[in-house]
């Protein structure tokens, strides 16, 4: 049973009690009743609502990955925005480069480093590459 249910079967009882509808004590109880078959139907429109929010979150959660896919499509991992990327051959070694400002990490190659900075995909950062004498590229390329 839900709530306006078990109610609708406690209002039935007491007007079955046949009670003298002058009696104070009749007057409260069915002044409860009257206000539980109230809450009851506000939680019914509640519940509703509730359930009504929870479908339409899925269809936009559904309807947001769809764009994501359109937006990001399939990500080769250096940053770029192209679907059919050759920047990312897999011959030539990819380094990780870590955003300061928003911890994206991104994967260039050496020509990305040769030209000294890029910016970030994510926030727009500029990120500057100096290699001095003690710096080496040939540490640890990312797979």
């Amino acid at each position: 049973m839900n709530l306006t249910e078990k109610v609708a079967y406690i209002k039935g009882l007491t007007d079955g009690l046949k009670l003298d509808d002058n009696k104070d004590e009749v007057k409260v109880l069915k002044a409860i009743t009257d206000l539980l078959e109230d809450l009851a139907l506000t939680v019914a429109d509640l519940e509703d609502a509730a359930d009504e929010t929870t479908e339409l979150l899925d269809v936009l959660d559904e309807d947001l990955g769809a764009v994501e896919e359109v937006v990001y499509g399939e990500d080769c991992g250096c940053g770029c925005e192209e679907d059919d990327c050759d920047c990312c051959d897999d011959d030539e070694d990819l380094y990780e480069v870590t955003c300061p400002t928003c911890g994206d990490t991104i994967c260039v190659n050496e020509e990305m480093l040769d030209e000294g900075a890029i910016a970030c995909p994510t926030c727009g950062e500029n990120l500057e590459f100096d290699f001095g004498p003690d710096l080496d590229m040939e540490e640890e390329p990312a797979e």
